[in-house]
């Protein structure tokens, strides 16, 4: 107090102290910064009275107004939910091959499969739907079991090789190497005649043995010509597009002791609407192909012909599927 002093520059008093010849000058705080300061004080005192605000020992206070960030969220679900709802029944209402005739609802299924796929899909397929080794690409046209909308829709509900789902896909490739089925060497000339299916090696005298290997033990679920059969769930080996690698390696491995991959069944953890939107996502990636159309009914015979009864082949073993 003693060493306080007016300035004779500025007219005002001084703090009393200094530090190697620097003073300073002890200016009042502005007025309406002093009233900014005060209505601060006031509106929080008031916001901590109406709103949650302090913590205690198990819960925090409530607020005079009721107000919670959990009940404003529950809210604007609702809200969100009474926007959809109409959308919603629609696509409860219509069978999801018809889906294609109403583009609006097909669009309005297709953004929300896309939310719903964002959620639950892309840990194993990828935020673009690429998928990885052991996970498949859905954008493009190679299915395993079919890419319209209801064979999609059935693998999303009933999901592949689902312990407690009795309709989930499944098939079993054999382990043709590791049960003895076929020797090692053979396991190598099968892999030899699979890689010329796709162009990855040329024609050669292991390849034509493996030929005559892969008719005699994969055909039956493969198809004569490597294609593939849906009723199987058996890969085309001849458009080089693998699912768990296209090295000799890998289709050594595969042939020998090959891997079974597992999707969860969606229809015991998703609504059926969303089922419906997240398989009118996967098809409009890119791959999605048209409902396969009904079989011409067969003609009748002519009067006075005797119908000659045919016989139709039933494979009775096992249906193998090699993953690709």
């Amino acid at each position: 107090m003693a060493n306080r002093r007016i300035d004779e520059a500025t007219n005002t008093e001084t703090v009393g102290h200094e530090w190697d010849g620097i003073e300073e000058l002890n200016t009042p705080l502005p007025r309406w910064w002093l009233w900014t300061f005060y209505g601060c004080i006031a509106f929080a005192i008031g916001y901590s009275v109406a709103y949650p605000a302090w913590p205690m020992l198990t819960r925090g206070t409530e607020g005079t107004l009721g107000w919670t960030s959990r009940g404003q969220l529950d809210k604007d679900l609702k809200a969100q939910a009474a926007e959809r709802a109409q959308t919603v029944a629609a696509l409860a209402q219509v069978p999801i091959e018809k889906l294609p005739e109403d583009p609006e609802l097909m669009r309005a299924a297709v953004a929300g499969g896309a939310a719903a796929f964002k959620v639950n899909c892309v840990q194993c397929h990828g935020a673009g739907a690429a998928g990885s080794k052991g996970f498949p690409n859905l954008n493009d046209d190679d299915w395993l079991w079919g890419g319209d909308l209801k064979t999609i829709e059935v693998t999303l509900t009933h999901g592949i090789r689902q312990p407690g789902d009795k309709q989930t896909r499944t098939s079993a490739m054999p382990a043709f190497g590791k049960d003895g089925i076929l020797t090692p060497p053979q396991v190598q000339d099968v892999a030899s005649y699979v890689l010329t299916l796709s162009g990855k090696e040329k024609a050669s005298a292991a390849a034509q043995r493996g030929a005559g290997l892969f008719q005699a033990n994969c055909a039956i679920c493969h198809g004569p010509d490597g294609k593939g059969l849906r009723q199987f769930g058996a890969p085309n080996l001849g458009d080089a597009i693998w699912l768990y690698g296209g090295t000799r390696d890998d289709v050594v491995a595969q042939v020998t002791n090959p891997k079974h991959g597992v999707m969860p069944a969606w229809g015991g953890k998703l609504s059926p609407v969303t089922i419906k939107m997240l398989a009118a996502y996967v098809h409009s990636l890119g791959g999605g192909e048209q409902a396969p159309q009904p079989a011409a009914p067969a003609a009748a015979p002519a009067p006075g012909a005797t119908a000659t009864p045919t016989t139709t082949a039933t494979p009775v073993a096992t249906p193998p599927t090699a993953q690709q």
